[in-house]
């Protein structure tokens, strides 16, 4: 009988997380672009996802425990990865190809997801950190200047754009932060949940502390040159009106909406 957890290089008593790691590592190993797609790699390759398939699910988990403890001896016949029938390398071969691309694919599409999720929190932060500079160094007057279909313009941008912010933000709290008071109740949980890399307390205080430094740093910059207000002076002033806050949503959410046609085209 087939030892999965040699397979997979763990303990048997290693946890669902440790697993998945190992697994994940090991398939990383076995990419083709590191091994140029050789037989061995797609045998081993098949290997362990043959054993993540089972110890990745806690109930096959249960049942291949009690066969491997039942198993005191191995059969000594030809396994399914070594028997020379022609019709088992035959069989073996349409099974080890069909796995390695369905584990090939899923790895794959896993990883776009988590790039495409990074970067809908990354591009609405960075927009937001950036947009508070530019708004505090030119100090716009557009919504005090416009006319009245301006002003609705304008306050309509800032409503779409502090729900679509909110939206964002609400969205990276889920993923990639945890709650410090809440932790110790997941140590009871028999779904492990999936590590999340930062507090909420932590992020909490790099947005707030990082909106408000690039503030300071363009109004220190913004005091110092008075270009906008001086080339443009019906759309810029040379003081800082209240009205600035309607523009960072509006600047993240466009460009976030940019980025998002972008990457539909890509």
């Amino acid at each position: 009988m087939v030892n999965y957890y040699d397979t997979l290089k763990i303990s048997p008593k290693a946890s669902a997380a440790e697993i998945k790691s190992a697994y994940r590592r090991l398939a990383r190993k076995l990419h083709p672009d590191v091994n140029s797609g050789s037989d061995d790699t797609a045998r081993k390759f098949a290997e362990i996802a043959e054993a993540y398939e089972v110890l990745g699910n806690s109930r096959e988990r249960v049942r291949y425990d009690k066969k491997l403890v039942h198993a005191s001896v191995s059969s000594g016949g030809n396994s399914f990865f070594t028997s020379n029938n022609p019709h088992a390398r035959r069989w073996r071969q349409m099974v080890i190809e069909k796995r390695y691309n369905e584990i090939i694919d899923r790895m794959i599409e896993e990883e776009r997801r988590e790039t495409t999720a990074f970067q809908r929190i990354v591009y609405p932060v960075v927009a937001l950190f950036v947009s508070m500079i530019i708004v505090s160094v030119t100090k716009p007057k557009i919504f005090a200047e416009t006319t009245m279909i301006g002003k609705t313009i304008v306050v309509s941008l800032f409503i779409v754009g502090v729900i679509h912010l909110v939206g964002r933000l609400k969205d990276g709290y889920e993923r990639y932060t945890f709650d410090e008071e809440l932790l110790h109740e997941s140590i009871f949980d028999d779904n492990e949940p999936k590590p999340r890399p930062y507090s909420r307390w932590a992020a909490t205080v790099f947005l707030v502390g990082g909106a408000l430094t690039c503030f300071l740093l363009g109004y220190i910059v913004g005091r110092e040159t008075d270009f906008m207000a001086l080339s443009m002076p019906h759309w810029f002033s040379s003081e800082l009106k209240p009205e600035f806050l309607f523009y960072p949503p509006i600047i993240v959410f466009l460009v976030d909406l940019m980025h998002s046609f972008v990457s539909r085209w890509d």
